[in-house]
């Protein structure tokens, strides 16, 4: 069992070359556990945590519903902003400057076999994290992801996941608000929930702007204790 991860910071990155960068690695480590299988070949499978910021962008998961985008390809343009479907599951989700997305690639029989337990390992590193920052983060029940203030009429969700996985390996991940511009998020029905606000960590700290950095490297330690991981920082800002 490899427990080693690396460590890619890709800067800001177009989305579907950043999907097609997921998508190569993603197979790289599916190739591995097939050769393994049919050869005996026993080699280590790789896995990697990619650290990415996109430019704006709106994905539609595969269970997802087109109507929750509210603007048409007209709108989309003038508002700089690209539209894809993708193969993770999940409703519709943003991305934009200001939020920190993660893409954890991992092949997770290198730690357990349990998808349910990984989305909320996920959920835990941003709780953990948020609390870091005096904020009361939490699950809300059917509905993945970390929201504030769950089941008051303020409740307000921070951060967005949708994963895929297949032969246990993963892709996609993470999306945490940390200095979003918000107004981007009134274009969608968030996740295709209706009548959910979306909130980021600079409003709620009432700041101009939160490190970014920062916010990274305390998600990262974590991730590592959650998945007893351990990250090598190798590569970055690979183009």
């Amino acid at each position: 069992m490899n427990k080693h991860i690396e460590l890619q910071d890709l800067g800001s990155k177009d989305y579907k070359d950043t999907w097609d960068y997921q998508e190569s690695l993603f197979k790289s480590i599916v190739d591995t556990k097939v050769k393994n299988r049919r050869e005996d070949a026993n080699l280590d499978t790789s896995n990697y945590f990619l650290f990415v910021e996109h430019p704006h962008v709106y994905t539609l998961g595969k269970s997802g519903d087109i109507s929750n985008l509210l603007i048409n390809e007209e709108q989309l343009k003038a508002k700089g902003a690209s539209f894809y479907k993708v193969n993770r599951g999940g409703d519709i989700t943003y991305h934009g400057p200001g939020q920190i997305v993660g893409y954890p690639i991992l092949d997770l029989e290198n730690f357990f076999t349990d998808i349910h337990k990984y989305l909320r390992l996920l959920e835990e590193m941003i709780i953990l994290t948020l609390a870091e920052y005096g904020l009361k983060a939490e699950r809300s029940k059917g509905e993945t992801g970390v929201w504030l203030d769950v089941g008051t009429p303020f409740a307000r969700k921070i951060c967005a996941m949708g994963v895929r996985a297949s032969r246990w390996v993963t892709m996609h991940g993470f999306a945490l608000n940390v200095n979003a511009n918000l107004g981007y998020f009134d274009n969608m029905i968030p996740c295709g929930i209706r009548g959910k606000a979306v909130t980021s960590l600079n409003v709620e700290l009432g700041k101009r702007e939160v490190d970014e950095t920062e916010v990274k490297e305390k998600l990262l330690n974590h991730f590592k204790e959650l998945f007893e991981a351990e990250f090598h920082h190798s590569v970055q800002n690979v183009q």
